[in-house]
């Protein structure tokens, strides 16, 4: 192959495809260029004046090196990788790395394999990492464990690129021996290791940092910015549906630029369908002030060279020919996507097949847990003054706030206040656990929501006025296998949509899902929560144990500063 693609660089024979008439995006040197693009096999061979078997004419379009996701969880999209891949595709992602930390929280290196296999059919590289945290705390119930020597054991698949974000920043710091083990193994095996670690600074950060971690999507300050980069990481920016900071974007200068890269986390169908995925992080950017070639570096090239991707992120020669051809800097509207040296969109379509999805039966009816009752959701406390939960708009913090609660008939009364209940229900194992907390601040009025969706042991999540209405919700997602629920208390009626792949992801198409998952959210703002949040996906986040400040999990009330148990009772 190396001969075919020296006779076509030097213009001896044509090229198999050729980009004409472009200005395309010189990463190394941050300028613009002009001329075509050439390419043979998955190779492009070289820039200039050229003809090939086939050509594109691309006069008036900038051409960008495709898209590089550097943190992502595909499950938080609610789709299979199948239909993951013909929404952000076209849009001129063509690698991502995944993190399978959610499905391998509920069906643990089953929801791995599943991910790996039913990615192999789509033109998208998905380069997996291995979850590093499952669970992500000890202190919950989570559908598989996922310890030192299970690490060990698989990191040296194939299939696995890396460890996934180690969040578990403590028990690095604190030396677990069964966290080191983890890392070791990674190191062993030759493979990146991910970070997670917000607002860990000075010498806890060099501990955390002699672990051989990379990087780290939570930062949010610039002075934590400025030290991480300056111990030699990389940092995300971050654009998901719940959790954004585009904002990290104003620290960039001239002198750290190549340590930005950008990522999306966590983004679901309907905002991947109206609003699109990498593309949307840069309009935004630009739109703020970055400038257009330095957001694309970030999204490029600097992607590629965090994660060792040799040959990859960069319109040059020998390089891998993955290509977008958009309307301008300033929209990135992707008119032609070409992966591997193939054109696989057009005009923001796919042009491949996803109607054939893998679907293994192992990662299918994963809700277990008894038949729930009203009374499993009274909440009673000792005095009138009870700890409440609250999360700031955009993000994913707790706050913690004292507030004045009456009580009834043992059961905490929530009419004439803006408090309502909130519960996890373990649903792994049928333990019978169920964490109680109050949320203040929510807006959600007459009856109860559900989810299957808890960052990130995954249990069942409710929050409601009702005892009733939440054992219905609990119940409601036990026979649909999994997804989300809205219980109207007035009207009596259930309104829902599954989500069968580990009650995290749906086997249905894209189109209809987004479709039904934005009526049902639509539905949630119209019983009153606050528009500030996302309905559902906010609340996925009120377990995340590894996130200040307050958190709720199967097992109690938990704070996460002091990473421990807390008492409801102020």
């Amino acid at each position: 192959m190396l001969e075919k693609y020296i006779l076509a660089a030097t213009r001896k024979v044509k090229a198999d495809l050729v980009l004409k008439n472009t200005t395309f995006v010189d990463v190394f040197t941050g300028v613009l260029r002009k001329g075509d693009i050439a390419v043979v096999g998955e190779k492009i061979v070289g820039t200039g004046e050229y003809q090939g078997e086939k050509e594109i004419d691309c006069k008036g379009l900038t051409v960008v090196p495709g898209y590089i996701d550097g943190h992502v969880h595909i499950e938080s999209s609610q789709l299979s990788p199948e239909e993951f891949a013909s929404l952000i595709v076209p849009r001129g992602t063509t690698t991502i790395i995944a993190d399978p930390h959610e499905i391998t929280n509920v069906c643990g290196m089953a929801g791995c394999e599943y991910i790996a296999k039913a990615s192999q059919n789509v033109p998208l590289d998905v380069l997996l990492q291995l979850p590093s945290c499952v669970p992500a705390t000890p202190f919950e119930t989570s559908g598989a464990v996922l310890a030192g020597k299970d690490i060990q054991k698989n990191i040296v698949n194939d299939y696995i690129f890396g460890l996934g974000e180690f969040m578990n920043y403590p028990g690095i710091i604190n030396c677990d021996p069964d966290v080191l083990k983890k890392a070791e193994a990674a190191h062993s095996a030759g493979k990146i290791i991910d970070g997670h670690a917000p607002a860990v600074y000075g010498y806890e950060l060099n501990g955390y940092l002699c672990a051989g971690i990379s990087t780290d999507h939570e930062c949010v300050y610039k002075d934590e910015i400025d030290e991480k980069i300056s111990k030699g990481m990389y940092v995300h920016i971050r654009h998901g549906s719940s959790t954004q900071n585009l904002g990290n974007a104003e620290y960039m200068t001239d002198a750290n630029m190549r340590r930005f890269i950008l990522c999306t986390d966590d983004r679901h169908a309907a905002d991947l369908k109206s609003k699109g995925h990498l593309d949307d992080a840069l309009r935004k950017l630009v739109a703020n002030g970055t400038d257009p070639i330095r957001a694309v570096i970030c999204a490029t090239l600097n992607a590629a060279e965090c994660y060792n991707l040799k040959f990859r992120g960069a319109i040059a020669p020998y390089y891998l020919a993955d290509l977008v051809a958009v309307d301008n800097l300033k929209n990135f509207n992707a008119q032609y996507v070409i992966k591997n040296g193939k054109l696989v969109a057009e005009n923001g379509k796919a042009l491949f097949d996803t109607s054939k999805r893998y679907l293994p039966a192992n990662v299918l009816n994963t809700v277990h847990l008894k038949k729930m009752k009203a009374e499993d959701f009274v909440l009673e406390l000792k005095g009138s003054k009870a700890k409440t939960m609250t999360i700031l708009p955009g993000g994913v913090v707790t706050g913690c706030e004292i507030a004045e609660v009456q009580s009834r008939n043992g059961d905490v009364v929530l009419e004439g206040t803006d408090l309502l209940k909130l519960a996890v229900v373990e649903r792994h194992k049928m333990t019978g656990n169920i964490g109680k907390a109050l949320f203040k601040g929510y807006g959600f009025k007459g009856g109860a929501l559900g989810i299957t969706i808890a960052h990130d042991s995954h249990n069942i999540i409710l929050m409601g006025d009702d005892n009733e209405s939440m054992a219905k919700a609990a119940n409601c997602l036990k026979d649909i296998g999994g997804g989300m629920v809205i219980v109207d208390r007035k009207t009596g009626e259930v309104h829902s949509l599954t989500l069968d792949i580990a009650g995290l992801m749906s086997s249905r198409d894209a189109e209809s899902l987004q479709r039904d998952s934005r009526a049902l959210i639509e539905r949630a703002y119209g019983m009153g929560v606050k528009r500030d949040y996302e309905a559902f996906m906010s609340l996925a986040f009120l377990s995340l144990a590894v996130i200040p400040k307050l958190k709720l999990l199967d097992t109690g009330l938990f704070d996460v500063e002091k990473f421990s148990f807390t008492d409801i009772n102020a």
